[in-house]
């Protein structure tokens, strides 16, 4: 009896002492197989072009394919909350945006809170929306889409990628300030958007300025203001919400990559350091410019902050642009 205790306290002793090394094994073992990115919009908008210039160069860099994968759906919602239920094990990534911070404003249910279900990993870009129109419609600034909204009440609609987006919002609180009323077609992702305004099915966008830029160079669109607090390098002619009708106005963009909470540090710390060094590129640098985006990335704390921040922000902006809950 006595020998048979030996050997099952030694074996008891080498099992504890393998599992270290089998878990570290594990640790170094990531990844080991394609990781997917979810982009909860439609292709062709900003956030799916910011995600398609940075995941080529990170499936490089980690040595396996990073797949991005478009689920649209309720303004984002239905892919952000994919993301939310995944296992943490650094084989699920979710481009987590500005829209996200809006979503306890304006949904009455959700199945994540935006604040503890994922892990901020890095912010991968800010820039300004931009309003634009038809050139059908015959106006070129702000103060004249006002004007023609106030000559022809209830005629215009305007487009946007989604009930609760801060394209939306930012274009209700114009609609507010001016006194003009335009109706609003919501549209799942700004590509979706920008092919009816460019067609003309509706008159005027809120839009991003990655996929509105090609077709504002061509003639296809006229820029009537950008949203952010200073005017957009590669628009200097056009002048912000604020200087053109309603002063203190500002809207930005931004784009994040984040896992699911509970996603190993130590996964975090290296996607981390893989995305600040490809985001710093001059390829990535040059081509982030060229959609009027800049190349600003942040460290988890820094992202998480940035998170806490616009969650406490948006309430009163929702609440001023009278869209209630849904």
């Amino acid at each position: 009896m006595e020998s048979v205790n030996v050997w099952a306290a030694a074996a008891a002793f080498g099992l504890i002492a393998v599992l270290p090394t089998a878990h570290g094994q594990s640790g170094q073992s990531w990844p080991s197989r394609p990781i997917r990115l979810i982009v909860p919009h439609a292709p062709g908008g900003v956030t799916d072009v910011v995600t398609r210039t940075v995941a080529q160069p990170l499936s490089e860099a980690l040595g396996q394919p990073v797949v991005v994968e478009n689920r649209p759906g309720a303004s984002g919602l239905l892919g952000t909350e994919v993301a939310a239920t995944a296992a943490p094990d650094g084989y699920t990534l979710l481009m987590f945006v500005d829209t996200n911070t809006i979503f306890p404003s304006t949904v009455k249910t959700m199945r994540h809170d935006p604040a503890t279900s994922f892990t901020p990993i890095t912010i991968l870009g800010r820039g300004s929306h931009v309003l634009v129109a038809h050139p059908s419609l015959g106006v070129s600034t702000l103060q004249q889409l006002i004007r023609y909204a106030k000559e022809h009440p209830k005629e215009l609609s305007y487009a946007s990628p989604g009930t609760g987006s801060p394209q939306n919002l930012g274009a209700e609180i114009i609609k507010e300030s001016a006194g003009i009323q335009m109706v609003h077609i919501p549209y799942k992702g700004g590509g979706q958007a920008i092919t009816d305004v460019v067609g003309g099915q509706v008159k005027v966008g809120m839009l991003g300025m990655a996929p509105a830029l090609p077709h504002i160079k061509g003639g296809k669109l006229v820029p009537l203001a950008v949203t952010g607090g200073k005017r957009a390098p590669l628009l200097p002619d056009v002048p912000t919400v604020a200087e053109a009708a309603v002063p203190g106005f500002e809207t930005v963009q931004w784009q994040g990559i984040a896992a699911p909470a509970g996603t190993p540090p130590e996964i975090i710390k290296r996607i981390h350091g893989e995305l600040v060094r490809i985001m710093a590129s001059p390829t990535v640098v040059d081509r982030l410019k060229a959609i009027g985006m800049d190349n600003s990335t942040s460290t988890p704390e820094e992202f998480r902050r940035l998170i806490e921040s616009e969650l406490a922000r948006w309430p009163a902006i929702v609440q001023a642009a009278g869209i209630q809950p849904e």
